[in-house]
C-alpha cells in the first residue's frame, strides 16, 4: 500500500508539471485565434449580401465530429464524460468521427462507429500543423456535400477543479452574437474580402481545433491530478487504518501475554 501511494503521488507531481505546460499552451494560441475570428465577422459585416456556403445551414443529418480525448485513463470521469456527450449530441444522426486520443478511438471501435481517420489517435502527439490539416480536409468534405455539419467534442478546461465537456459548431459558421468587432469600413482586402473569407475560414478552423486540443489536454492534466491526489489521500487513509488495527491487535496479543505470565505465577 506504501508503494502505491508513493506511484499515485508521483502521477500527481507529474501531471501538475504537464498541466502548467498545458495551460500556457492554451493562453498563447488566444490571440491567433480571436483575431482570425474578428476578421471574419468584419468581413461579414461589411458584406451584407455576401454568400458563402460556410454561412449557409443545411437541413441534411450527415455530421462530422471530431473526438477530443486522453490516450490513457487514471483520469476520473474525463474521458468517459466526453464520449457520453458526443453520443448524446449525435443521436439520430448519420455520424463520422474523426478521434484525436487512444481512448476514444478504442471506444468508437468496440460501438461499431465508423472513423474519418485513424492518423491522429495519439493526442499528445498532435501538433498545431496536423489541426489545420484536419481543418483543410473537414473543410473540402463540407463544401462537397460530405457532411452537413461539423462540431468539435472537447473538454473545456475552466479551472483546476472544475472541467466541462461541450460540443462546439464548426459549421456552418455561427456567428456569436455576444462578441463585438470594430468598424472595418477602412480595412480593404486583395484581392477582395470574399477571397479573403474562404480563404482564412480553413485556418480559423485549425485554430479552433488547435484550442480545444490545448483545453483537453489542460483537463486531462487536472483531472488526473484531482485523482490521483485522491488516490493519494484513500491511500494514506487505508495505511493509518491499517497501522492502527496493527497496533491494536499488537497490543491485545501483548496485553494476553501479560494476563498468561501472571496468571501462571499466581
Amino acid at each position: 500500500m506504501e508503494s502505491t501511494r508513493q506511484i499515485t503521488k508521483a502521477m500527481e507531481m507529474v501531471a501538475s508539471a504537464k498541466l502548467r505546460k498545458a495551460q500556457n499552451q492554451a493562453l498563447a494560441c488566444r490571440p491567433y485565434f480571436e483575431t482570425l475570428y474578428a476578421t471574419i465577422w468584419d468581413i461579414v459585416e461589411s458584406n451584407t449580401d455576401m454568400t458563402s456556403p460556410y454561412l449557409s445551414a443545411r437541413q441534411g443529418k450527415k455530421m462530422a465530429y471530431v473526438l477530443i480525448s486522453g490516450d490513457r485513463g487514471l483520469a476520473g470521469g474525463y474521458n468517459s464524460n466526453v464520449l457520453k456527450l458526443l453520443l448524446s449530441q449525435a443521436e439520430g444522426t448519420e455520424m463520422t468521427v474523426l478521434p484525436m486520443g487512444k481512448k476514444g478511438a478504442d471506444h468508437l471501435k468496440s460501438h461499431g462507429i465508423s472513423s474519418l481517420t485513424e492518423s491522429y489517435t495519439h493526442a499528445e502527439s498532435i501538433s498545431m500543423g496536423d489541426c489545420f490539416s484536419v481543418a483543410k480536409q473537414l473543410c473540402k468534405g463540407f463544401l462537397k456535400g460530405e457532411y452537413d455539419g461539423v462540431y468539435v467534442v472537447y473538454t473545456k478546461f475552466r479551472s483546476v477543479l472544475s472541467q466541462t465537456p461541450e460540443c462546439l459548431q464548426l459549421l456552418p459558421l455561427q456567428k456569436d452574437l455576444e462578441k463585438k468587432h470594430g468598424n472595418c469600413q477602412d480595412i480593404v482586402y486583395e484581392p477582395d474580402s470574399e477571397t479573403v473569407f474562404e480563404t482564412i475560414v480553413p485556418e480559423y478552423l485549425g485554430g479552433v481545433l488547435y484550442g480545444a486540443l490545448c483545453e483537453s489536454r489542460a483537463s486531462e492534466q487536472a483531472a488526473r491530478r484531482t485523482a490521483m491526489d485522491a488516490a493519494t489521500q484513500n491511500a494514506q487513509e487505508m495505511i493509518d487504518g491499517l497501522i492502527l488495527q496493527f497496533n491494536r491487535a499488537r497490543q491485545a496479543a501483548i496485553t494476553q501475554e501479560i494476563t498468561e505470565i501472571v496468571a501462571g505465577s499466581q
